[in-house]
């Protein structure tokens, strides 16, 4: 470990996270609005949030490898520099074309999120991987959440004509636009890993997809279970305004409460080193699963709004604590197999996890079209169920460089 790691406080890249992941999450509490502003049915609208997380996957496949091959901290600081334009852009948009297009952009320079996090494990001993994870992902977990809840207060101001959820884009590009000092005074110089060529990194994502059955295996319960957690946030602004008759605003409070579960991120890396991450992704599947059966039933009960808002509130909590331990647990996994190729192994796995998101924020939306909640809850089960078959069929045992030394060797060798 390099004194310039050392140096390197967990919190700020905690905080970098948190900035990076925000931005592609701003626009789901404001889809309602989106579809107001340009007259376009929430089927439509819908595709908002889906182009946001195409365009994530994309930007990690293209941009996260180079997080092994070049100085991190230039690459970082262009990057968030960038997604202020892309932010900027968003907020211009004149037609529905012109916003889907934006928010892919968007999601490409997000990936950035996905440069910081590998940082991570880099700062920790081999036997503190999942604490250091678990800290990081605090802060990724409580972007993702608290972006939600940011979007649907701040579209509530508007200036003159415009629409409010504008407002939201403006802001969130200053945002960014600020932390690019604040990252250049914090965090020091980070060289590269290795004097690999860009091409020589992508040729080797595929030697380490190829080469890696943990790798595989932690990829795809990643895209089920995001694919499963998009389910719900992507249709909760519909839900609450078909339902209630809600706005942005509540739709966006409730990433406060999905909060709650951010402190489950310290605990469940430490529960990841002492017992394993396929024990915490037992857990996590266990309570995913609890989260939309109650979700689903507390709905069916056709409670008065109050009872039925505070049992959502739970549901929430309880969805929120099980996506946080699937992550810990998964890139505990993966951060575990190579050192010298953490971000290319990040850049897989995000790809694919990512891609699980925009399928799933797909397909619900498909499934709200035609059947509103209950399709939403059965479609999120079914994923998780696949899930569980992939968990209950995968690796067994440890999962350390020492256990699979004949795959390493294969990998190290590209």
């Amino acid at each position: 470990m390099s004194k310039a790691q050392k140096h390197t406080p967990l919190p700020f890249l905690g905080l970098a996270c948190a900035v990076g992941v925000s931005s592609i999450y701003y626009n789901q509490p404001l889809l309602v609005e989106m579809g107001h502003t340009f007259g376009a049915t929430s089927g439509a609208t819908g595709y908002v949030a889906v182009a946001t997380q195409v365009g994530y996957a994309l930007g990690m496949l293209a941009f996260v490898p180079m997080g092994d091959l070049k100085e991190r901290r230039g690459l970082m600081l262009r990057m968030y520099a960038a997604v202020s334009v892309a932010l900027l852009l968003t907020a211009a948009a004149q037609s529905l074309p012109w916003l889907i297009a934006a928010s892919a952009l968007v999601g490409l320079l997000a990936s950035v999120t996905h440069i910081v996090l590998p940082i991570a494990p880099d700062l920790a001993s081999d036997e503190e991987r999942g604490r250091a994870i678990g800290t990081v992902m605090t802060g990724l977990l409580l972007g993702v959440l608290l972006a939600r809840t940011f979007s649907g207060w701040v579209s509530r101001i508007h200036f003159g004509a415009a629409a409010g959820w504008r407002t939201v884009f403006v802001v969130a590009a200053v945002i960014n636009l600020s932390f690019v000092p604040m990252l250049r005074r914090t965090m020091p110089a980070l060289p590269p890993k290795h004097k690999l060529s860009y091409g020589e990194a992508m040729r080797s994502l595929w030697t380490l997809w190829s080469s890696q059955r943990l790798l595989r295996e932690s990829a795809a319960m990643g895209a089920l279970i995001f694919a499963s957690f998009s389910c719900f946030w992507t249709t909760l602004a519909f839900f609450l305004g078909t339902r209630y008759g809600l706005g942005a605003g509540a739709a966006g409070t409730f990433g406060v409460v999905g909060a709650a579960g951010a402190v489950v991120a310290p605990l469940a890396g430490r529960m990841a080193d002492r017992h394993g991450p396929r024990y915490v992704l037992s857990w996590a599947l266990v309570t995913l699963a609890a989260s939309f059966i109650w979700l689903w039933a507390q709905d069916r009960l056709h409670m008065p709004m109050a009872a039925h808002v505070g049992a959502m509130v739970v549901g929430v909590i309880v969805l929120d604590m099980g996506a946080q331990m699937s992550q810990i647990a998964n890139q505990t996994r993966i951060f575990g197999l190579d050192a010298s190729a953490r971000s290319r192994l990040n850049t897989v796995y995000m790809t694919v996890y990512f891609s699980g998101a925009a399928v799933g924020s797909a397909l619900v939306t498909f499934a709200w079209v035609h059947w509103q909640w209950n399709g939403v809850c059965m479609l999120a089960l079914g994923l998780l169920s696949i899930a569980a078959i992939v968990h209950a069929t995968g690796k067994k045992g440890p999962c350390t460089v020492d256990h699979i030394l004949v795959e390493e060797e294969r990998v190290l060798e590209v």
